[in-house]
Parts: structure tokens; C-alpha cells; sequence
């Protein structure tokens, strides 16, 4: 049974490109700034919202992936939302689509 059209466009991975990347490291990075200075007073909630919209902006940039799911899930939790979680999760996504488009042309060749 083939999935509708529409939920097999969130699974595709896209090519992105350099401006893409950098968007969204951009936008990575100044989230987690942001959170880090704001310190405890982000628990009023300020916190949340920043990584609700960090959330959408990424995945604007770069497609879905699930790797930002548990990234938005360890935000929530209170003394671990200081560390710069966005950045990494973002840095790993682009460190995965890099390889995972080296090993398509090998396995082409075979």
C-alpha cells in the first residue's frame, strides 16, 4: 500500500544548499545564545516559545528530520536546555545527509 503523496514529501531528503546550511547553523546557534543568557528567567515560558519557533525555522531550512524531536524534548527539560542543543542536533543532521549522499553513488555502482 503506498503512502499518500503529501506524508512521503516529509520523509524525502532534499537537497539543501549553502544558504540553507547556514540559516539554519545561524539560527541554531542564536537559540541557543539566547537561552543561555536568559538563564533561569527563560522559565517563564520564554524558553519554550524560543525553541518552538527554532524548531519550525530549522525544519523550514532543512526539511524534517527526527533527530530534532528528541532535541525539542531535552529543551524542555529545565537545567539541560542551558546546553547548546540545537547546535549540535543541526550539526548532526547535515554530518548524517552528508554521508548518507556519499553512500548512494557507491551503492549505485555495485
Amino acid at each position: 500500500m503506498k503512502l499518500p503523496e503529501k506524508f512521503n514529501r516529509l520523509w524525502e531528503v532534499r537537497p539543501v544548499s549553502r544558504f540553507q546550511i547556514l540559516l539554519a547553523v545561524s539560527i541554531a546557534v542564536a537559540a541557543d545564545a539566547l537561552q543561555w543568557l536568559l538563564g533561569p528567567i527563560g522559565w517563564a515560558l520564554i524558553d519554550q516559545a524560543i525553541d518552538l519557533v527554532t524548531m519550525v525555522l530549522v525544519c523550514w531550512c532543512l526539511g524534517f528530520h527526527l533527530l530534532f524531536l528528541p532535541a525539542f524534548i531535552v529543551e524542555l527539560i529545565p537545567v539541560v536546555e542551558d546546553l547548546p542543543t540545537w547546535t549540535a542536533c543541526v550539526l548532526a543532521v547535515l554530518a548524517l545527509r552528508k554521508r548518507s549522499q556519499h553512500q548512494r553513488p557507491s551503492k549505485a555502482t555495485e
